[in-house]
């Protein structure tokens, strides 16, 4: 992207076959993404060593699993993965979700 702001609403694109992710920025420092999701999409349960994350709800009511807990979260919501901790997030709705996530830093 050629631009320092966004409006991320603006730029959600869904596809089909699995979630979208849309690259806002990445450095080395860190990466933002919007994460698109349609109904019973989901991000795979994962973790990353030397790298936190952060989720924060644009739209829908996505369920974010951090370690052993999952919570269904709404607007403005956030919910943050620690390093070394199993995450991941998926669309139970039957509506869009879209998610603003943020790692630093970038898995490398």
């Amino acid at each position: 992207m050629s631009s320092y702001y966004f409006d991320p609403q603006d730029l959600a694109e869904f596809a089909g076959e699995k979630m979208k992710k849309i690259n806002l920025h990445t450095s080395a420092q860190m990466f933002c993404d919007v994460y698109c999701l349609l109904p019973g999409q989901m991000q795979k349960d994962h973790a990353h060593e030397g790298n936190d994350k952060v989720y924060c709800v644009l739209s829908g009511r996505p369920t974010v699993r951090i370690g052993e807990e999952y919570r269904e979260l709404g607007v403005n919501e956030v919910a943050v993965a620690p390093s070394g901790v199993i995450h991941g997030v998926r669309n139970e709705t039957e509506e869009n979700a879209t998610l603003l996530v943020i790692m630093a830093p970038p898995p490398g």
